[in-house]
């Protein structure tokens, strides 16, 4: 069994963002040459998220609605997080809910999604620097 191991960055220029990543993952498992196996794909910051469903710019929208009533930003005296001198205790619930990883089926090199199927990145705490592991066995 092969293994691969590749770091993917991202600097958002807006405190929430969410970014399609599909075709750099793809990128990553041309780049393994692994044929059959798994994909693992998570945050490595506790303030972002990885998660699969549809590049459509309504449901982007109603995700960030749904997740703004869920965990609002504002007051930020809300939240004992913040009480350290943080503000983003919101960014780290928001993470919770959208989730930290996904694992994917890699068929005859490539992705075995539905039609619908892409995988992102979620950002809740941007405009600075953070990676995504993108970790690849199979053979």
């Amino acid at each position: 069994m092969k293994s691969f191991r590749k770091e993917l960055w991202f600097n958002t220029t807006k405190r929430r963002e969410f970014i399609n990543i599909t075709e750099q993952v793809r990128e990553c498992i041309e780049e393994s040459k692994i044929q059959e196996g798994l994909v693992l794909v998570n945050a490595m910051h506790i303030t972002a998220s990885v998660f699969i469903n549809d590049d459509e710019r309504g449901l982007h929208h109603d995700y960030e609605v749904w997740l703004e009533k869920l965990a609002p930003h504002e007051p930020i005296n809300h939240y004992r997080h913040n009480d350290t001198g943080e503000d983003n205790a919101d960014a780290h619930i928001k993470r919770q809910i959208m989730g930290r990883e996904v694992v994917c089926a890699i068929t005859n090199g490539d992705l075995d999604f539905g039609t619908w199927e892409q995988i992102f990145y979620g950002e809740f705490d941007g405009r600075r620097k953070k990676r995504v592991l993108v970790k690849i066995i199979g053979e």
